[in-house]
């Protein structure tokens, strides 16, 4: 019997950084644990990384679960059939929700016999819970983004609190009181994915059976719609070579993403998330995130030493018009290849908005 653990949470909220901590944990228990990623578009920083931790790693593009299921279920039975895998965690794409009605019960009805879903877990950044619960407390109308991040929370069966680390012990211990009294149907749990800290409450809520399984969202899609295409989504890649010597790949990453959150704090432009990974020519690579207009990137993942090429792959997922995005990624990467002494060449950017959401099933709860 596969156990199938299904993620959710808005861009930035650390699901990928979750879902690889806490398979690296179940594989020190003895299971043996495959992952999915998933995305709008094609050539994912996160699968990269992933990839350098676990063996067993697949990917589902070009839109979420719920429109393409039938994908989800095809990358579930060739991991288990490849790799003897007894559990697959799959990380839904951070601008999704609905996952109750067109994931989970899904694979419950028809797949039911073969796999044990797990309770629906929502990953929440806590510094962005607070900034949406901020904009409420001063009376501004609800936005789509805000509409689209408490749908998500109101889905879930289990409420995972990343990056507690990022915030006070009394901030932290507030939110939690406040999430289990808004959302009384889910457990709420605290921890932080990068340290290990408290991962094993969320590992044990996993082992509990689902407790908000029969809500239905009352969601209105056009609504949803409208918070994915408020959005840009952009994939490109580049050729990186040295103009002298060697350059750093993670200077030059940084490098690009302090640039682009300078852009975005100036433009009032919310980053859902911005990745960037550099591959070297021995297969070292270097790996930096963002999540926040104006403040620093995050190093995931440092290249060992200097390079004389490389080929860097740039996600960034921010609130704005496509041909802005392309044009501030432009001048970040021109900004970055003097800062590092690089020369750069890109494909064509392919920044896009999602389409509307179309799920291939959204099933009520039983005796609806």
């Amino acid at each position: 019997m596969i156990t199938f653990i299904p993620l959710t949470g808005f861009l930035g909220a650390g699901k990928t950084t979750t879902m690889t901590a806490t398979a690296l944990a179940l594989q020190e228990q003895g299971r043996k644990v495959a992952v999915i990623t998933n995305d709008q578009g094609v050539e994912l920083v996160d699968t990269k990384l992933v990839r350098s931790k676990l063996d067993s790693v697949a990917e589902v593009t070009g839109g979420c679960f719920c429109c393409k299921f039938e994908d989800l279920v095809e990358a579930i039975v060739a991991l288990v059939a490849s790799d003897d895998v007894d559990t697959v965690i799959a990380e839904a794409v951070g601008s999704c929700t609905d996952l109750q009605a067109t994931v989970v019960r899904p694979l419950r009805q028809y797949y039911g016999e073969d796999m044990v879903v797990a309770p629906l877990t929502t990953v929440v950044d806590p510094l962005r819970h607070l900034a949406f619960a901020r904009a409420a407390e001063r009376g501004e109308p609800e936005s789509d983004l805000s509409y689209l991040f408490r749908q998500q929370l109101t889905e879930a069966d289990v409420i995972a609190v990343n990056k507690l680390d990022t915030i006070s012990a009394d901030r932290a211990e507030d939110l939690l009181d406040s999430l289990r009294k808004t959302h009384p149907n889910a457990r709420v749990v605290g921890y932080s994915a990068g340290t290990g800290k408290h991962l094993g409450s969320l590992l044990e809520a996993w082992q509990a059976p689902a407790t908000n399984q029969d809500v239905q969202l009352d969601i209105d899609y056009d609504r949803y719609a409208a918070a994915e295409a408020q959005l840009a989504w952009m994939n490109q890649e580049l050729d990186l070579t040295a103009a002298d010597g060697g350059f750093d790949a993670t200077t030059w990453a940084g490098t690009v993403l302090e640039e682009l959150s300078a852009w975005a704090a100036q433009n009032d432009a919310v980053i859902g998330h911005a990745k960037i990974t550099v591959e070297l020519a021995d297969g070292d690579f270097a790996k930096l995130s963002l999540t926040e207009s104006g403040a620093g990137p995050t190093l995931d993942r440092a290249a060992a030493s200097a390079a004389t090429s490389g080929r860097a792959v740039v996600n960034a997922r921010v609130a704005c018009e496509p041909d802005a995005l392309d044009s501030a990624v432009t001048e970040a990467v021109e900004a970055a290849d003097r800062a590092a002494g690089v020369t750069s060449s890109a494909t064509t950017p392919v920044s896009f908005k999602p389409s509307y959401p179309r799920p291939v099933h959204r099933l009520a709860p039983a005796g609806a």
